[in-house]
């Protein structure tokens, strides 16, 4: 997995809006100051028109949206996720998601990715704040690829639906000419002896451990979930049936995040051993991405470690 090449999931999306915009006169795009690192500048400059600058008003970014769906556009919000929806996640309850309405709020800068802004910009709690609200669908592209794809699908969903993009350039490793379908999750790997499920750009580190661990005699199924709102439930099913043992990864929150709905499904409808990781109960800090998800075990090799210690637990004593 090493040459393998990387860019900024959210130039995906700037591409994404981009087509979206030239397939369907009814998108427009609205902004809250940060038109160039959101990458809407493209859409901006394609289509001036359409688009809408709100300035640091983040409550009024939705709300405005909101009325533009109501009149049957399209629109796409973006700003840093730490703002929206860190900031006005009680006007897309009320304004957007409650009236049923085609809002998409795009929250960039998520996760540890975001690196040296430290705490207040690394946006962990967003899948958690998102994931709870009613007729929202929630994806988290695992590369820019894919965000790309899920842009487009996003804007023929009549659902609101909330799309976390992270900051660095990460590995792109999804396949172009796949079909990007909301709510489905993507079988990367097969494997027997335990299943690593991710989202965003955890799922390239699951790749990362499953070759750690196939170096240590474990098969290592590891299922994509870009959606993690409507879960793929079927899916999430299938791979616990198979292995019996569940890891899940996320570079967010583990309360309320992917791993939470994984544990949800599986508690109700198939009990299985599970272990989440992701950040547990703290805050972010200062430091490069890599030496971040370092700190807070999420690399590969760090995953592995912990998959490994979960197979061996739940093996007969001299298996």
């Amino acid at each position: 997995m090493t040459d393998v090449r990387s860019e900024p999931i959210r130039m995906g999306f700037g591409r994404g809006l981009l087509e979206a915009g030239r397939r369907d006169p009814r998108v427009v795009a609205l902004c809250a100051d940060l038109t160039e690192s959101t990458q809407m500048h493209l859409f901006r400059d394609a289509f001036p028109e359409r688009f809408i600058e709100v300035g640091v008003a983040e409550q009024n970014l939705v709300t405005v949206a909101a009325g533009l769906a109501h009149a049957g556009r399209i629109p796409f919000t973006s700003s840093y996720a730490a703002f929206s929806p860190g900031r006005n996640w009680e006007q897309i309850k009320t304004t957007a998601a409650l009236n049923d309405q085609p809002v998409k709020i795009v929250g960039s800068h998520t996760g540890l990715n975001v690196g040296q802004d430290g705490a207040t910009h690394q946006m962990l709690e967003d899948i958690a704040l998102m994931r709870v609200i009613p007729n929202m669908v929630v994806i988290a592209p695992g590369d820019s690829t894919e965000a790309e794809k899920a842009t487009l699908a996003l804007a023929a969903d009549p659902r609101p639906g909330y799309l976390r993009l992270a900051r660095d350039a990460t590995p792109v490793f999804t396949d172009p000419d796949l079909p990007f379908r909301i709510g489905e999750a993507v079988l990367l790997r097969s494997g027997t002896d335990v299943s690593l499920v991710g989202t965003g750009t955890m799922t390239h580190e699951l790749l990362v451990a499953a070759t750690v661990l196939e170096g240590a005699g474990i098969r290592a199924e590891v299922l994509h979930v870009p959606t993690v709102k409507p879960l793929d439930d079927e899916a999430v099913l299938a791979t616990a049936a198979r292995t019996g043992l569940v890891v899940t990864a996320e570079e967010a929150q583990i309360a309320g995040g992917l791993g939470g709905a994984v544990a949800e499904l599986l508690g109700e409808r198939l009990p299985t051993r599970m272990l989440r990781l992701g950040v547990r109960d703290r805050f972010g800090e200062t430091g490069t991405a890599g030496e971040l998800l370092a700190a807070f075990g999420l690399t590969g090799p760090a995953i592995a470690r912990r998959a490994q210690e979960l197979v061996a637990s739940a093996r007969p004593s001299g298996r």
